[in-house]
Formats: structure tokens, C-alpha cells, sequence
């Protein structure tokens, strides 16, 4: 434990969602809600306006929609997202060269290892400062906290929340944890807190009168050793700068069962594609191909491929998943897929065979590439399109996905149904743009990639659409 409150945690508020309305004018200041759109989608984040009504993450979008009717519900925008978390973890590393970021909207940062001491009013000032930085780069809230621990940083920030700081003095630490229920807790699930509560330990202050002995006694010596020394505020786990990744992966759930094994290979083609995209992303290649296969009934298969060298050869990836497939029994059908790479390195031995077949069908006139089959909304957790906006021949339009429309610019679709897309033509920084309807075939109408929030969105506003 430190004697200064030096370890600031950063948690942006309601992030995909934040996100959203400050791309899309209409929607500052409404329910958002973020997530898989089908069936089976599930909530990735909702706007504050929208949990007011109970919505939250990880909750079925079906159950979202029951909650709150009225909300604006779009598909997930992860370039987009990973744009803006750069530019968040830029104003970080700032602060200090040991940043350890945690997920796009997440991270500790270890101030002391910036060259300068830090005290209580100085670690407060430093963690103000930032949080304006953000709000005047992004437009953006975070919430901070600053403690003499990563634990206790992370719940200052939650308790922060929304856009907010708390600063926990060191020596502080057991009377603020006292009286906040067991769950705050890193660590802490629904299942441990239900054994504590029935055992008469529902706050952190029990947790600490119980004792080493008892809470060992109760889930075993490691969990229990934890517990105790979270309880008394102790923790000594240093910011690691970078945390390297173990693997790559992308997967999607489906809205209805796939039982055409044609359009099951093809599936995994896709999501093999969309791996090499993030994986090429990362600056990583990978030597094992892994195919995730989860069937009707639940059950849930992996197999695996290792190669005789790293690779981020699309051909080799999406060869690999398609062998994989082919021991593997589909019937009955399939619920969800998943193509991952590990044993990630940052250089690539070329695959000569692959190389050579590539440019034979070159040669030929294909391309190699397996023809998409239309996508489905993700569920179980959304995941990052590929890098390639779909084009408009696939006439597939998730509400929220960007588009530019040949007369009228630069838009997003609203929904879409029955033959028709409704889009909204606006762009971060305008007033809240004129709706429109066109044909889903339309072929003025285009996919695009997202328009930044700062810099070039606002250059952009001239190319506006004439009715505003």
C-alpha cells in the first residue's frame, strides 16, 4: 500500500453508449441502448437515460425492449469506439508511461512512475485535469479514482460514477469500505455473495470482523486470504504497462438455429476473415487456428489447429477453420461460431503453398475468397465488423450502421423492414438531421465507415445535406 493516493483509475461513463449520442446529434440526451439487435441479442451498454428504466449490460435485449419500448436501440460501432479509446489512452499516457489499460473505456494509471510526486491535492488536481481533457477532446465523460491501490482506485471510480472523483486518502481505507455490501469487491460474484449473506456477511465491514480463519474456512485459502486482505484495504498488485495478448478472436450468435451446412462454412469463412482483420489490427500473426462451435443444445465444442509457423494469411486462416469444420457434427444445428487465433507473435513466417494458390486463382480471375452469407445481429456479445464496410449489394442495414447517400450525404439508419431503410442524415457536431426513407436496393445509398468525433467530422459539416 502506498502513503500517497498516486494509482488513478479511469472508467468513461456509459462509454458505446456516449459514444453513439455524441455521433448522433437525435440522440443526446435519450435512451440508447447498445448491443445485439435479434432475438438473442444482448445489451453491451445502455445510456444513463436508459437504466433509469431498469436496462442494463449483459441483459437480453428482448427483456431491454420490454423495459424500456421507446428507446433507440443500434448495433454496435467498434472502430468507431477504439478510435475514440485512443485518443483517451493518448491523454493517459501523458500522465505516466505505466498505463494498464483494461478494456477501450478502462485503465490504471501509475502516477508516480511520471517523473513527480504526487500528494493528496496534487493526485486530485491531476485526476480534475484529466477529466476535462477528455470532455474537451471527446465531448465525453470518465470517472476517476485515485488511491494508494489499484482495488481501491477501481472502487473510488465506481462510486464516482457518473462523471464524477473520488480521492480515498490513504488510512482511510477500512472505515470508507465498511459499510458498502461484499459485491464491491473485486471478485465478488452473485454466487459468493449469496454464500456470505446466508452465512450473516453482507458488508465488507463483516468481512473484516469475521476473520482470516473463518473466511478460509468458508471458499477455501486462496479466495478466503483474498477476501480478508480486500477487507482490511490491502493490495499491493502493481500497474502493468503492457498486458501482451494471448489470442484473437471473433464469434457471432445467430437469431434462428443454422442447419445448412453450406451456410455454416460460410459463416465461419466470414468470422475467419473478420479475425485476420483484428488480428492484423493488433500487429500480431498467430500459429494455432481455433474453431468454436456451440450446437442447439447448448453444447459447446472447440478444436484446433497449430501451423508450422505464424500466419495473418486470410487464405490460410479461413482454410484452417474450414478443416476444423469438417470434423465437426453439426446436426441439429447451431447456435453460435467462433474462429480464434493463438500463440500470437509479432511477425509472420509466409505460407509459400498458400502464397502460390492465391496467385494461381489471381490468375484465373477469383479471388479466393468465399462468398459472405448475409449476417445476423450479434448476441451472446458483440463483436467487431470487419474492416471492410459491407457493400451495397448485400442490402443489409443494422440499425445505427453508417452510410452516405449520393444527393444528401452522410448518415445513419434508424431501421429498416419491408423493403425500405430509413436513414437519419446528420454527423457529430450538427444540430439533429431530416429523416428519410429509401428503397433497401437503392443505389444511391452506400455503407461507410463511421465519421470521427473531433478533427475532420467538423471540417466535414460542409458537405452537409442541403435540407439540414
Amino acid at each position: 500500500m502506498r502513503t500517497a493516493p498516486t494509482i488513478l483509475h479511469l472508467d468513461m461513463d456509459a462509454f458505446y453508449a456516449a459514444v453513439e449520442q455524441a455521433s448522433k446529434p437525435s440522440l443526446r440526451g435519450k435512451a440508447v441502448i447498445v448491443g445485439g439487435l435479434g432475438p438473442r441479442g444482448v445489451v453491451a451498454t445502455a445510456s444513463y437515460e436508459a437504466r433509469r428504466y431498469g436496462v442494463h449490460s449483459a441483459m437480453p435485449t428482448a427483456q431491454a425492449r420490454r423495459l424500456c419500448p421507446n428507446g433507440a436501440y443500434v448495433h454496435p460501432r467498434f472502430t468507431l469506439y477504439r478510435q475514440v479509446s485512443d485518443l483517451v489512452m493518448g491523454l493517459l499516457r501523458e500522465l505516466s508511461p505505466l498505463v494498464e489499460p483494461l478494456s477501450l473505456d478502462e485503465a490504471f494509471v501509475d502516477l508516480e512512475a511520471g517523473g513527480r510526486a504526487f500528494d493528496a491535492p496534487g493526485a486530485r488536481a491531476t485526476g480534475e485535469r484529466l477529466r476535462a481533457d477528455i470532455a474537451a477532446l471527446t465531448g465525453l465523460s470518465g470517472s476517476v479514482g485515485l488511491a494508494g491501490s489499484k482495488m481501491l482506485a477501481k472502487v473510488a471510480s465506481e462510486e464516482a460514477k457518473p462523471n464524477g472523483l473520488l480521492l480515498i486518502e490513504p488510512g482511510t481505507e477500512r472505515e470508507l469500505l465498511a459499510p458498502m455490501p461484499v459485491r464491491t469487491l473485486p471478485g465478488v460474484g452473485p454466487a459468493t455473495g449469496e454464500h456470505l449473506r446466508r452465512a450473516g456477511i453482507t458488508t465488507v465491514g463483516d468481512l473484516a470482523e469475521a476473520g482470516e480463519d473463518e473466511l478460509v474456512r468458508m471458499v477455501g485459502r486462496a479466495h478466503g486470504v483474498g477476501l480478508y486482505r480486500m477487507a482490511l484495504g490491502l493490495d499491493d498488485r502493481p500497474v502493468v504497462a503492457e498486458r501482451d495478448a494471448k489470442s484473437v478472436s471473433v464469434e457471432d450468435t445467430f437469431d434462428v438455429d443454422l442447419h445448412d451446412r453450406v451456410r455454416i462454412r460460410g459463416e465461419v469463412a466470414r468470422l475467419a476473415d473478420r479475425c485476420v482483420v483484428r488480428l492484423r489490427a493488433s500487429g500480431h500473426s498467430g500459429r494455432t487456428i481455433v474453431l468454436k462451435v456451440r450446437r442447439y443444445d447448448f453444447s459447446t465444442l472447440t478444436r484446433s489447429e497449430t501451423l508450422r509457423g505464424p500466419t495473418d494469411d486470410p487464405a490460410v486462416v479461413r482454410e484452417a477453420a474450414a478443416r476444423l469444420l469438417e470434423g465437426v457434427d453439426t446436426t441439429g444445428g447451431v447456435r453460435l461460431l467462433g474462429v480464434g487465433v493463438t500463440g500470437l507473435a509479432d511477425y509472420t513466417q509466409e505460407d509459400l503453398f498458400a502464397q502460390a494458390r492465391t496467385e494461381g486463382e489471381a490468375a484465373d480471375g477469383t479471388t479466393g475468397a468465399p462468398q459472405e452469407a448475409a449476417g445476423q445481429e450479434g448476441a451472446a456479445a458483440p463483436e467487431e465488423p470487419s474492416g471492410e464496410p459491407e457493400r451495397a449489394a448485400a442490402r443489409h442495414w443494422p440499425a445505427g450502421s453508417d452510410v452516405r447517400h449520393a444527393v444528401y450525404g452522410a448518415g445513419w439508419v434508424q431501421g429498416s423492414g419491408v423493403g425500405r431503410v430509413t436513414v437519419r442524415f446528420e454527423r457529430p457536431g450538427s444540430a439533429p438531421g431530416r429523416v428519410r426513407t429509401f428503397r433497401v436496393d437503392d443505389p444511391e445509398l452506400e455503407t461507410s465507415d463511421p465519421l470521427p468525433l473531433v478533427g475532420e467530422a467538423s471540417s466535414d459539416l460542409s458537405t452537409a445535406s442541403p435540407e439540414g
